[in-house]
């Protein structure tokens, strides 16, 4: 009898691409201002995008977009999160931290991260940075290369 493995890259498909976003606005203001740049509709997800670390669970707000008639889905998460943290200092009493974590930890100075999905040949994504590059409160935009991110199952959402 034949033995059968499904390894874990086999689900895991690279039909989209990342946008870095530095600003530093609110992402409610930010998530107006692409839908105004690129002709989408962004709304707040009632669900964050939960991560487990070594201190503890982030949230991370998550706005999303899914364009039936072109079949691509828009995701602007933020890329940090502060977490409290409870920790035994040395004289023996408990302090609170605050914490920092990240969605994508290779890409700290980033404030945002644009997710599009099922991106096929036809999609112009020079053309979309381009676009958000025109906001006058988004100092920097650059894509992000998920073949060589290590926190790629981050972005699994």
């Amino acid at each position: 009898m034949a033995v059968h493995k499904l390894q874990i890259d086999d689900f895991i498909s690279t039909d989209y691409e990342l946008i870095a976003i530095h600003s530093s606005i609110e992402d409610y203001r930010l998530a107006y201002f692409l839908n105004q740049a690129l002709a989408i509709q962004l709304y707040k997800n009632r669900v964050s995008i939960e991560l487990r670390t070594k201190n503890g669970k982030s949230c991370f707000e998550h706005f999303m977009y899914d364009d039936e008639k072109n079949d691509v889905c828009w995701h602007l998460v933020a890329n940090k999160s502060e977490i409290d943290v409870t920790v035994n200092n040395t004289v023996g009493f408990f302090e609170n931290i605050t914490s920092a974590s990240y969605l994508v930890p290779e890409f700290k100075t980033a404030d945002y991260i644009l997710k599009i999905e099922n991106v096929d040949t036809v999609f112009n994504l020079e053309k979309t940075i381009s676009q958000i590059k025109q906001i006058p409160f988004i100092p920097l935009v650059y894509t992000i290369e998920q073949d060589k991110l290590k926190s790629k199952n981050n972005l699994i959402f």
